[in-house]
């Protein structure tokens, strides 16, 4: 039998804010959200644990994530620990044969299985795939000079409906295969982009180190137009990192997705805060004709 306890303020915030989470629970029950998951979470295992926990409630209210990962650090730190040189062109990695199938090993191995692992370990029932499986991502050859790495030029995406249908969450390594057959490696945020506009998803969540993109008084712009974006990245407000998270919102946007969201991966819950509450957590980007 239930102790009887007096009512404690925390647990009357905690019971209103899911009552005034109905609506978005109601709201985004069958989306598609594509998640990029990376920066400074993913080598926090608490932070870990807390994002796999995330995506298993969001999957259990009815939404569809799909988690597309990074994982630049590991991918260093195995070079290293394996000797392979890396040389670099205009400031960007070469991606030779050897370090492609480095690159390989390591997201579609080690950080695939473990993201995949810490949401079942919740609860979940997680799937961890590259773009080689299913035909789900197909490349062509970004630039010459910097070696396999690829740009998505086809994405098929029968394979994640087949998984939500069977109330599985995909988790995808940005891996792709070239049109003869190569390996090739793809930026995760771009990969990302290319599957949520496959999708036309609902939301892409565009996980970072920083806490959205911000105006030229350093403030975060909470909501933005494409216009808009591109007006403060011709003016040097948007620059460095964030130049290509921008493009990729653009691209998805214009692609078919209805938001994209650029927000802080290291803020406690930032998913659930964007999607099932009225304070969002990052920056909103779309087109000024859509609603909602």
């Amino acid at each position: 039998m239930r102790k009887q306890t007096a009512m404690n303020r925390d647990w009357i915030a905690t019971a209103r804010t899911l009552s005034e989470a109905l609506p978005y629970l109601q709201r985004y029950t069958g989306a598609i959200v594509v998640i990029k998951f990376g920066g400074h979470a993913m080598g926090d295992d608490a932070e870990m644990e807390s994002f796999a926990r995330d995506v298993v409630l969001m999957r259990q209210v009815g939404v569809n994530p799909v988690v597309v990962h990074g994982g630049g650090p590991m991918i260093n730190e195995m070079l290293a620990k394996l000797g392979v040189q890396s040389e670099f062109v205009r400031g960007k990695r070469v991606t030779d044969a050897a370090t492609v199938e480095v690159v390989e090993m390591v997201l579609s191995g080690r950080v695939n299985k473990r993201i995949v692992q810490a949401i079942n370990d919740q609860g979940g029932r997680a799937v961890g795939l590259s773009g080689k499986d299913g035909g789900l991502m197909l490349c062509d050859q970004t630039d010459a000079a910097l070696g396999f790495v690829g740009t998505p030029s086809e994405v098929n995406p029968r394979v994640l409906h087949s998984l939500f249908e069977a109330g599985m969450i995909p988790v995808v390594a940005p891996i792709g295969a070239g049109h003869a057959g190569e390996t090739f490696n793809v930026n995760g945020d771009t990969a990302a982009g290319a599957i949520a506009a496959a999708l036309k998803a609902d939301r892409l969540l565009l996980l970072t180190d920083v806490a959205g993109v911000k105006d030229a008084g350093g403030e975060v712009v909470t909501e933005l137009s494409p216009d808009h974006i591109r007006a403060l990245t011709e003016e040097g407000v948007i620059a460095g990192g964030m130049i290509p998270k921008t493009e990729t919102a653009l691209a998805a946007i214009e692609g078919g997705v209805r938001a994209v969201v650029i927000l802080d991966g290291r803020a406690p819950n930032a998913c659930l805060l964007e999607l099932f509450t009225d304070h969002g957590a990052g920056s909103l980007i779309r087109a000024p004709r859509q609603t909602g």
